[in-house]
């Protein structure tokens, strides 16, 4: 149980992050004071007031913890051997996902939930404080459902922000649906989200060549809305398409992936309310081009970075890793990788402001929630500077102290 209050103190450079780029606040010798899951207070340290417990940050640098806003932990197996064929020069395509199908239709709820749980903890390890995740592993009635109780239970007991519905990830190679997508289009948008919609917040669709196409991509948006769902959605990735535009239309809270984007579908971005999630981790691993971030925060467009984590494409929770490939790789500044992780994937959850009785995420504000992470550096630059490297020394999530000196505490 955490004392009432909680002030951190010693922290040599706290960076706040903020609603609009640059408006977060540096502050060098600074403190924070948590009262029960919310941040009470935020400033320099000689002006802290007093607190039932103090924690001594030891000149460590403090950030956000990491709003991972686009996971796929319900899975069992691996798929080394598709990631070493890419290695030898096969091209990334987007059927490779039933063998992670075949697998976790094989595994028993407990085995699972072991492998959620994991993830969860290898996320919170490093510094993420808030998590979506999607079905999209099973592909059949039972399965789907089975994958959202799963994950619900998690989202009841407050470990994970929000489950998405991704029965449209892939047309499952059975010969029901092989070749007539249409059909299983049919059973995704009826019985499937009938069967899920208690458990899940989010609707997502892949909108890709060998996925699901324009017309499809629209039945499942529209299915999604009219079940009250927030809306979703991966696109162009794999090359130039509709995703993007789609996204749009329908008001998606986010398009990922967005590798292959024209200047048409960057405008639309930047005029729009869709939140542009790029995924560094997955490009690196598929070795497709980079998404263009650089050229969409030019635009003005908001963008959020997220893990993708998933056997596949992205075998990783690490954050801090995407935001070091955004830096050194897809040309953003270490302080706008900082907020694409945190305020970004916060804005595509849409829980970068207080709704619905929670309270916001992503940035080190008073009234936000206590989503904190001390790192084992005197600046967040060293997240790039330092690449790979372990930086998260401890962890605040709610206002409870889930990693302390490296060592998990909480789940």
């Amino acid at each position: 149980m955490s004392p009432a209050s909680t002030c951190i103190t010693g922290i040599r450079e706290l960076w706040t992050v903020g609603s609009e780029p640059g408006s977060g606040r540096t502050i060098r010798d600074a403190a924070i004071i948590i009262e029960g899951d919310r941040f009470a207070w935020v400033g320099p340290a000689a002006e802290a007031g007093s607190a039932d417990a103090v924690v001594d940050a030891g000149g460590r640098a403090a950030i956000p913890g990491w709003v991972d806003s686009h996971t796929h932990l319900i899975f069992d197996g691996d798929r080394a051997d598709e990631f070493a064929a890419r290695l030898d020069g096969q091209a990334y395509a987007a059927g490779g996902i039933n063998v992670t199908v075949n697998a976790t239709n094989s595994a028993s709820d407990e085995r699972l939930r072991t492998n959620i749980r994991g993830r969860l903890r290898d996320a919170w390890l490093g510094g993420t404080t808030a998590l979506e995740t999607k079905t999209g592993y099973a592909l059949s009635l039972d399965g789907e459902l089975r994958s959202a109780e799963l994950a619900a239970e998690l989202y009841r007991a407050g470990n994970l922000e929000a489950v998405t519905f991704l029965g449209a990830h892939l047309v499952p190679d059975s010969p029901a649906y092989r070749d007539n997508p249409d059909a299983y289009v049919d059973l995704v948008v009826g019985e499937m989200l009938a069967a899920v919609r208690p458990h899940v917040q989010w609707m997502d669709v892949f909108c890709e060549r060998g996925a699901f196409n324009a017309a499809q991509t629209r039945r499942v948006l529209e299915a999604g809305r009219d079940a009250g769902l927030g809306l979703r959605v991966h696109g162009n990735q794999i090359g130039p398409g509709e995703g993007v535009a789609l996204a749009v239309e329908y008001g998606a809270a986010s398009v990922d992936h967005c590798n292959f984007m024209s200047d048409a579908d960057i405008d639309a971005l930047a005029n729009s309310d869709t939140v542009a999630t790029v995924l560094p981790a997955c490009d690196l691993s598929t070795r497709v081009q980079f998404a263009p971030a650089r050229e969409l925060l030019d635009a003005g467009a908001t963008v959020a970075i997220a893990s993708n984590c998933n056997p596949g494409t992205s075998y990783t929770t690490s954050m801090q890793y995407c935001v070091a490939t955004a830096v050194l790789q897809m040309g953003l500044s270490v302080p706008e990788a900082v907020r694409a992780a945190t305020w970004g994937g916060a804005r595509a959850l849409r829980r970068e402001e207080a709704r619905d009785g929670l309270p916001a995420l992503g940035a080190v504000e008073v009234g936000h929630r206590a989503d904190l992470q001390l790192l084992d550096a005197p600046s967040p630059t060293h997240l790039a500077y330092r690449p790979g490297m372990p930086l998260t020394h401890s962890v605040w999530r709610a206002g409870e102290r889930v990693v302390a000196g490296r060592c998990l505490t909480g789940l």
